[in-house]
């Protein structure tokens, strides 16, 4: 059975065509991943390493200049997918105010869905579900300019979740964020993945890639690392020679290993540190 979301030797440029002669700038540089319906992978890379790119190939905004994607065996190249593959996929960008349109919040989620043609009742019915999905049901009628970041953001995605899409690809959805805004939006994205959407989460906060099933490492348009966190993590070294970050409670025992004693670096959660530090003091 094929994956739901299938990369095969994806290569993808820019041009900057104002330059004379044109300037072709690789970004992508033949990525090969597959992704299984349901699961909640994160992408990792500093900030040039073609992570946002691939997001949008995915969603078939770029298409690829070689190789191909496929979405649920539908290939992005083919014109007469593009709009059934971005019902599959929908898409989170990291500024909510560039998302949302309307001055009332349950317009703002209606309006992709009667832009699509749903029919009136099912509108209600899926705004008013997706409202209630992420939290944000009794702010309905309030002016999205008027809440919070995270508010905001649980507004543009309740905006893809009534679309029903089987995927939502979120590219750095918690930057602009404060911690509780990133906490608010982490939540739902776990809840959403709970209920068997497949998550794609490019995020620069480690411990948001900590909580998702397997993260995927790009450097210079390449996929350079793919496993469980525990194990990306514990390559603390490889990580910071890439420009990135692992969580604070994996480099806190990254040292205290160096420093020579008995703990784990697959160690990537809170509570999970905190029991073997209690049980090394004892």
């Amino acid at each position: 059975m094929s994956s739901f979301i299938e990369i095969k030797d994806l290569h993808f440029s820019y041009v900057n065509d104002l330059e004379d002669p044109p300037v072709k700038t690789e970004v992508l540089k033949g990525i090969n991943l597959n992704i299984e319906k349901g699961e909640f992978v994160a992408v990792l890379g500093h900030n040039g390493s073609g992570k946002s790119t691939l997001a949008k190939c995915i969603n078939a905004i770029n298409l690829p200049e070689s190789g191909a994607v496929y979405v649920n065996g539908m290939d992005t190249l083919d014109e007469n997918n593009l709009l059934p593959i971005r019902e599959k996929v929908g898409m989170v960008f990291q500024n909510p105010d560039n998302q949302i349109v309307a001055t009332i919040v349950e317009e703002d989620v209606a309006f992709a869905l009667e832009n699509m043609g749903v029919e009136p009742n099912e509108i209600r019915r899926r705004v008013d579900e997706a409202l209630k999905t992420v939290g944000m049901y009794e702010y309905r009628l309030h002016a999205p300019h008027k809440l919070s970041g995270g508010q905001k953001q649980r507004v543009a995605i309740a905006g893809i979740i009534a679309m029903k899409p089987d995927c939502i690809l979120l590219d750095e959805p918690t930057a602009m964020l404060d911690p509780h805004g990133r906490d608010e939006v982490m939540k739902t994205v776990k809840m959403l993945n709970e209920q068997g959407v497949t998550i794609v989460l490019i995020t620069h906060y480690m411990e948001e890639a900590a909580q998702a099933q397997r993260v995927v490492v790009i450097d210079g348009g390449e996929v350079i690392m793919d496993n469980v966190p525990k194990k990306i993590f514990s390559n603390v070294e490889t990580m910071k020679n890439l420009g990135l970050d692992v969580p604070q409670v994996t480099e806190l025992c990254w040292e205290l290993k160096k420093a020579g004693y008995d703990i784990s670096t697959e160690i990537i959660h809170e509570d999970e540190c905190v029991k073997k530090l209690y049980e090394m003091l004892k």
